[in-house]
């Protein structure tokens, strides 16, 4: 990696100014072209005592006279012109020091940590690009505790052969985000990502699927524009993976038969269910409050009851037993009548309907991820329901099953840790009902219990600050609105020079990775969805190294193609 005089061969520059609050200046080597730095390229700093690991944040063309701007070279005078660069003109490159580490020449500190950056390097300090060690030393390596904890996710920005990796223990801990444009690939980072704590057993998922695309392969858009057909993960996961069907008939058009078929019963439905629904039906706030009402009058038999209301008498008598509005309540009726159209909603569950929740629980329990298939109901209304009545159940009773392992302290009781995958997640977490909703409260409260979520949207400024401010780990994907970049960055420290980072990215295959499961902020080109992940997966660490009571021949059927 290293020369005799110890700097590496492959030098960019060498510093020239900076500090440890505005970052580190570069003046890029005279042999270098300018129009092959990149921000957001991962860099080296060797300083005396510790490599300083950064990212290049801006790029600058300068002069050492004016009077050379004044007067420029022609164009077509190549020997002016290479004559000058390095002298009359010179480039800059601003780099942010995101991490140090000791160095090689200075072995008595090898057993130092990775830090923060507590101080900077020395004027002349040579500069070289990241190297595949220098990747592994701060990102890990799958290899590492036979690939239990890290994962590979993607590529530093010209380094195809440096696998970054995040750190799924930690990821499973706090809830994370998917964020980005339409077209940017938010779906296969969630797939790849779900694959990853799979495979690991670092976590058991809850995946709502609105539009199908998780559970089994589905068609996508590839590289070339060219209509591609993708695994799903209950295809890459056939025993580790179950399909819950809100719509059964269509999953059994597709050719697959669902695990279970979900029905939901109105008497499941609580007044919270509804609050994110009322943008979507156009609800105002008074109809809404009606359903408190209508709730401490009849507990769990409010909804049917106000299906069950027909006539203008009926109205009348529902305002006077809860002292409701006639008006709001015609209205709460007449939103959700919708509902008793749908096949899996019912208002008289019969005697042979099982609660689909049990069977979820009992899923996700014995360590098996869940997918819930909409089908046809892809219909936001229908999502934002069901997504928002199951989640509220399963939030209290991994309450309660965390309270029995904290009084057992048997490490048999400890739930493994469940993450929950929502889309369209601002709908959930908008600021004015993100503190009622079961997902507002996963998001700020659930991590003592065990649960956490995966956010995906594309308009991460529609979210709550505070639960923006609690998301641990974020991959961000192409972002166009300043005010979603901003939002996207909340929590995060040194998010101006970030901003500028997120604003170049491409609009496909690249993300913005930072936060608690990765040591430093990283651009990386993220992992292709394709057949070679699929043969990845299936001789990856966590999949070969099986322990002495596991069937290996049973885990390697869990890729079986």
């Amino acid at each position: 990696m290293f020369e005799e005089t110890g700097f590496r061969s492959d030098q960019l520059g060498v510093i020239t100014h900076g500090s440890l609050n505005e970052g580190i200046e570069m003046k890029l080597d005279s042999a270098e072209s300018v129009e092959d730095v990149v921000a957001g390229t991962f860099v080296v700093i060797q300083g005396e005592k510790h490599d300083f690991f950064c990212m290049i944040t801006d790029i600058e063309i300068e002069a050492a006279n004016e009077q050379i701007l004044l007067n420029p070279p022609d164009p077509s005078d190549d020997l002016l012109r290479e004559v000058m660069q390095g002298s009359g003109t010179y480039v800059t490159v601003q780099l942010k020091p995101m991490l140090m580490m000791p160095n090689a020449d200075h072995p008595e500190l090898t057993d130092e940590e990775p830090a923060s950056v507590k101080t900077i390097p020395a004027h002349f300090s040579p500069v070289a690009p990241a190297e595949a060690d220098d990747v592994a030393r701060v990102f890990g390596d799958e290899t590492w505790d036979d690939g239990r904890t890290y994962f590979h996710v993607g590529h530093p920005i010209g380094m195809e052969e440096s696998p970054v990796c995040i750190d799924l223990a930690k990821f499973a801990e706090r809830s994370n985000a998917i964020f980005g444009k339409t077209g940017t690939g938010k779906t296969f980072l969630t797939r790849l990502l779900l694959a990853g704590t799979i495979v690991t057993g670092r976590a058991v998922n809850l995946v709502f699927d609105m539009h199908s695309e998780y559970g089994y392969g589905s068609q996508a858009e590839g590289a070339d524009g060219q209509a591609q057909f993708v695994k799903g993960l209950r295809d890459l996961f056939p025993s580790r993976v179950s399909l819950f069907s809100l719509d059964p008939s269509t999953t059994r058009q597709r050719g697959h038969t669902p695990d279970h078929e979900v029905h939901l019963h109105a008497d499941q439905i609580q007044p919270a269910d509804i609050l994110p629904l009322r943008d979507t039906l156009n609800l105002n706030a008074t109809a809404a409050e009606s359903s408190y009402l209508l709730k401490n009058q009849y507990g769990d038999r409010w909804l049917t009851t106000l299906l069950e209301a027909q006539s203008g008498d009926d109205f009348e008598r529902l305002a006077d037993e809860t002292g409701a509005h006639k008006n709001s309540i015609e209205a709460l009726r007449r939103k959700l009548a919708p509902f008793q159209e749908y096949d899996f909603f019912t208002t008289q569950p019969s005697p042979d309907d099982y609660d689909v929740l049990d069977a979820l629980l009992e899923n996700l329990d014995s360590g098996k991820s869940v997918v819930l298939e909409f089908g046809q109901y892809d219909d936001l209304r229908v999502y934002l329901l069901v997504a928002n009545a199951l989640t509220r159940r399963i939030r209290r009773a991994y309450e309660a099953k965390t309270n029995r392992y904290r009084q057992t302290q048997n490490e048999g009781d400890k739930p493994q840790p469940l993450m929950i995958t929502i889309e369209e997640a601002h709908k959930f977490l908008s600021p004015d009902i993100a503190h009622e909703t079961p997902f507002g409260k996963i998001a700020r409260e659930m991590r003592k219990f065990f649960v956490s979520l995966l956010v995906v949207d594309q308009r991460p400024s529609a979210i709550d600050e505070e639960v923006l401010s609690q998301i641990g780990t974020k991959m961000v994907a192409k972002l166009s609105d300043d005010k979603d970049i901003g939002a996207a960055l909340v929590g995060t420290s040194d998010a101006s020079s970030l901003r500028e980072i997120l604003a170049s990215l491409d609009a496909k295959q690249q993300a913005l990775l930072l936060g608690h499961a990765v040591p430093m902020p990283i651009v990386v080109k993220t992992r292709t969805y394709d057949q070679a992940f699929y043969d990845a997966l299936r001789s990856h660490p966590a999949t070969i190294s099986v322990d002495e009571e596991a069937d290996p021949d049973a885990e390697m059927e869990d890729l079986f193609y």
